[in-house]
């Protein structure tokens, strides 16, 4: 089935937002994304929120470029790139009149989105109700029900826990200890001892807790509120895993690419 006369919008273009992109553009379908002018995704090798801050960037053989105009996204599609756009008040949907519209930037709350703004229109996570806000939800939660399709009904809330990897759940993710400028010289997927200083918010240092690699670090130079997440320690040690899309990520766009081909029934 040609599926390029269905056009899709996403919302936010963080991590899983960008593995719902990678599964439904490697399908056949026109992607673009919207994003904010400085966005605050961790895993930035596998968010094309990256092409906001590089003007262009891959998340594994997809390339992805930031467009300045929706009038561009066409054109972008024929050079098979993906476009991404900064466009906080998703102006582009009325302009680019998209057959499926999702919100994937995990606000876990509404900002606006209701059913008929696209003949689809899909939520990931908390904060929405399939049948009423919007046309279905996926659920993002780890465990038995990730990336299942829900017509009716909300998905489960919000636990706070970062996901186990090796019997680590909270140590492996790190916060801003106060408001400031986040500063780095590390790279995505470089190796980590415990009590090493990844990075500054100002003159505070931000220590990791356990051993692994980097998997994720927010954009480096961000003035940053206190208390947010700002990088992700992986005890599995294994650097190839920050350059591909995760398991969680996939299983949601697998989640979102079904409530699709139902829906062109």
């Amino acid at each position: 089935m040609n599926f390029s006369a269905y056009p899709v919008c996403i919302l936010g273009a963080g991590e899983l937002a960008s593995g719902v992109a990678v599964r439904l553009w490697r399908a056949g379908f026109p992607v673009w994304m919207t994003e904010l002018p400085q966005p605050l995704a961790i895993r930035r090798t596998v968010c094309f929120s990256e092409a906001i801050y590089s003007g262009q960037t891959r998340v594994e053989e997809i390339t992805a470029q930031r467009l300045d105009s929706p009038t561009e996204i066409p054109s972008a599609w024929a050079k098979n790139i993906l476009p991404v756009l900064i466009d906080e008040a998703a102006t582009s949907i009325a302009q680019q009149s998209p057959t499926i519209l999702l919100d994937g930037r995990m606000i876990k709350r509404n900002l606006g989105i209701r059913r008929g703004l696209a003949p689809l229109v899909l939520a990931l996570g908390p904060g929405f109700c399939a049948g009423q806000d919007v046309d279905a939800v996926i659920e993002t939660n780890r465990g038995h029900h990730l990336g299942r399709v829900l017509w009716q009904g909300t998905a489960e809330a919000d636990t706070g826990t970062p996901g186990e990897m090796r019997g680590v759940r909270s140590d492996r993710v790190l916060y801003s200890p106060c408001a400031g400028v986040l500063i780095s010289s590390l790279e995505i997927g470089a190796s980590i001892r415990t009590g090493q200083t990844i990075a500054w918010v100002n003159e505070t240092p931000v220590i990791s807790r356990i051993d692994g690699v980097l998997r994720g670090l927010i954009h480096p130079g961000l003035h940053l509120p206190a208390h947010i997440k700002i990088a992700d320690v992986d005890p599995r040690a294994d650097p190839s895993y920050c350059h591909t899309v995760s398991d969680k990520a996939l299983a949601i766009g697998g989640g979102v690419l079904e409530a699709i081909l139902q829906s062109l029934h």
